[in-house]
């Protein structure tokens, strides 16, 4: 993942961890959170180092004498805090360490070919993936994930066989959250970054946030690593670059729109959360009135396919797509783009993941439709059955559903499987957050997200209609005010789908209630809550809190404000279901 420490020994029972900071009279915040994120690398994601003590230690070469405190961190994982010294008194440390530490010494051969799986976030992935590395190397190699792999190649061979039989052809890629669908099409991506080669592909998406936060990233990066070898690079340059790899899905629909006959200069177009694709109504309304555009009368599906079939030769298209996502209005879920390929597009190869027919895709009786259809290909390996998200959890995603369908039962049994991924609910949102800043270690983000509807935690000062700009939530520092860490600012539904985070809170409010009788669904307008009575809508409020639940990577803790008697739209009674929901599942309180 492109970090490099500078000294690793083996010791009896314990891996120190060293990094030197020469000449260095003091401990910057920065040089701490870097050796600790070294030892939770090789916590987290090396085989043979999870068991062991790991000491991270940082030597500030020219500070004074002082007393280094050796302590684990409360987690029980054998991690010390970082232990600061200098260069005289680094033997002095190392011993106290071992008087610390008890265990078999380390057998060197095992440790050194031990396996390296790492769990990246998506910016890190991008990120890692744009300077040249496969989504070999940034990925977990275990039994259990081994598909993230063999998706990415099912697809390339798709791509290669269109290119080279001259067919068309589109392909859905399906997965529970987490599970990497993002990775493989940004792997895909910059496998064919350049334009020069027919196999040019660009990487779509209609998530606004996950766009902006990804090239800002990218730019960030690059400009670092210039910097790093003696290049001066202007942001501004950095941005041109990467904004054709990673593109708004609505600027590429206005930039096809300028001329109907000129094919697009990508034969390759990856679209990510396909599902959420906007209907023909809404697609119409949105381009006469924002776009003067009044002739537009396709779904959005239909237009993009439309785009890439303008080519003469071939084309293909990824749809990612994920289950119970569809969170704004007029999304169309993935029917749009089944029904426009039956009706307008019986020349393109379909092939679809064996699971798109589950109910949580959406796609209906309309693969009934195309049950004849002569080229309609099923390929297991096109769905992504693991999260890697929560490397902590495999069984999050199912435990989320579990919980929304209201399969109490299902879901106390998967919960009792769950072990090392720490979750918990309170009434105190104070608590919730000293919870998350003692869960936290090193630079792991944590943040607190709720509902777009959760008009109501004003008195917790949360207001969701205050501005955010997501680019400082999830990529700036702890000294940044606007930055997650702050635990000021939220996020909602809209910023962090598709994204993540290592720790999350998630407070729930009187939108989404639970009952006896099931979901109770409410938007406040006014002065009250007012039932939401459209099946859509309360659909995409169920897939709001899916989004919010799946977000962390390594714990998180819900809060359930108990309201005020004195304030009608806070009334205890509508929190306190919802709270005893969860703990009958089996939540731990604090």
């Amino acid at each position: 993942m492109g970090q490099r420490v500078d000294v690793i020994i083996l010791i009896g029972p314990v891996i120190f961890v060293l990094e030197f900071k020469i000449g260095e009279k003091n401990f910057p915040l920065y040089a701490i959170e870097q050796v600790w994120d070294y030892a939770l690398d090789l916590k987290n994601f090396h085989e043979s180092s999870h068991n062991h003590y790991i000491a991270p230690v940082l030597i500030a070469t020219k500070a004074q004498l002082m007393n280094a405190d050796v302590v684990t961190t409360p987690q029980n994982d054998k991690l010390f805090f970082p232990i600061k010294c200098n260069a005289d008194s680094l033997i002095e440390v190392i011993k106290n360490v071992l008087l610390f530490s008890e265990g078999d010494d380390i057998e060197h051969d095992r440790w050194e070919y031990g396996r390296y799986c790492p769990t990246p976030t998506i910016i890190e992935a991008a990120m890692a993936l744009y300077n040249c590395h496969t989504v070999d190397d940034i990925s977990r190699s275990d039994a259990s994930a081994i598909n993230l792999t063999q998706t990415s190649k099912a697809i390339s061979d798709i791509i290669s066989e269109s290119k080279e039989k001259r067919e068309k052809s589109i392909c859905f890629v399906t997965g529970v959250p987490g599970s990497g669908k993002t990775l493989v099409g940004l792997n895909i991506a910059t496998t064919h970054i350049d334009k020069t080669s027919d196999l040019y592909s660009v990487f779509l998406s209609g998530n606004g946030p996950l766009v902006k936060i990804l090239r800002e990233a990218l730019v960030r990066d690059k400009v670092r690593r210039e910097k790093e070898r003696g290049n001066k690079i202007r942001k501004r340059e950095a941005f041109s670059e990467v904004k054709a790899f990673i593109q708004n899905v609505h600027h590429f629909r206005d930039d096809c729109l300028v001329d109907s006959t000129v094919a697009p200069i990508e034969h390759v177009a990856i679209f990510d959360e396909a599902q959420r694709a906007w209907n023909k109504e809404q697609t119409s309304n949105f381009m006469s009135r924002k776009k003067h555009t009044p002739n537009l009368n396709q779904s959005e599906p239909e237009f993009l396919i439309s785009c890439l079939d303008r080519h003469l030769d071939w084309a293909v298209i990824i749809c990612l797509v994920g289950g119970g996502q569809e969170i704004n209005t007029g999304e169309a879920g993935i029917s749009e783009w089944i029904e426009s390929l039956n009706q307008s597009f019986p020349e393109w190869y379909i092939y679809l993941s064996s699971r798109l027919t589950d109910s949580e895709y959406g796609a209906g009786t309309i693969l009934n439709k195309l049950a004849s259809h002569p080229k309609v290909i099923l390929i297991d390996k096109l769905h992504l059955a693991v999260s890697m998200r929560s490397f902590r959890a495999e069984h999050i995603s199912l435990l989320v559903k579990q919980m929304l369908d209201l399969d109490i039962k299902g879901a106390q049994k998967t919960l009792g499987k769950i072990n090392n991924y720490p979750m918990a609910i309170t009434r105190d949102i104070s608590k919730a957050k000293q919870w998350l800043k003692k869960q936290a270690r090193g630079s792991e983000r944590y943040g607190i997200v709720v509902s777009s509807q959760a008009e109501r935690l004003k008195p917790h000062a949360i207001d969701v209609k205050s501005p955010m700009n997501p680019i400082h939530w999830f990529l700036d520092g702890k000294d940044d005010v606007r930055s997650s860490y702050y635990l000021e600012d939220v996020a909602t539904e809209f910023h962090i789908q598709g994204l993540e985070l290592d720790w999350v809170c998630i407070t729930w409010d009187a939108d989404f209630r639970y009952s006896k009788e099931g979901w109770k669904h409410f938007s406040f307008r006014g002065n009250r809550w007012t039932y939401i009575k459209k099946e859509e809508r309360k659909n995409y409020l169920k897939n709001a809190y899916r989004v919010l639940l799946t977000r962390a990577r390594q714990g998180m803790v819900i809060v359930v404000p108990p309201g005020d008697s004195k304030d009608p739209t806070r009334s205890p009674e509508y929190y306190d279901t919802t709270y005893e929901y969860l703990k009958n599942i089996g939540f731990t309180e604090i």
